[in-house]
């Protein structure tokens, strides 16, 4: 499954300072959900500090994820079955002082 995987707001600088991720899933026996691609990301295009993206099973709080540019809170955060070229970004709204 093809999907765009996106970072801003300073998120990018955690993933080789690159804002846009073209992304293949490999396939599985059951459907892919966002708490599957937080994983997927943290093995395969988190380079430094997971801390700062992650935390439990989600995000870290600070972290607006858009889904096709729609707050994924209007669609089951984590438990969002992703669909065929879905884009998924990740803005930082946390900055330091």
């Amino acid at each position: 499954m093809h999907i765009t995987v996106e970072f801003g707001g300073g998120a990018e600088l955690l993933f080789d300072n690159k804002k846009s991720h073209d992304v293949t899933l490999p396939e599985k026996d059951k459907e892919w959900i966002i708490k599957d691609l937080l994983i997927w990301i943290k093995d395969n295009l988190l380079k430094e500090r997971p801390e700062l993206f992650l935390q439990d099973e989600s995000v870290r709080p600070g972290i607006l994820v858009l889904i096709n540019d729609a707050d994924w809170e209007l669609m089951d955060t984590v438990n969002y079955v992703i669909q065929e070229n879905d884009r998924i970004l990740f803005i930082s709204t946390l900055h330091g002082g």
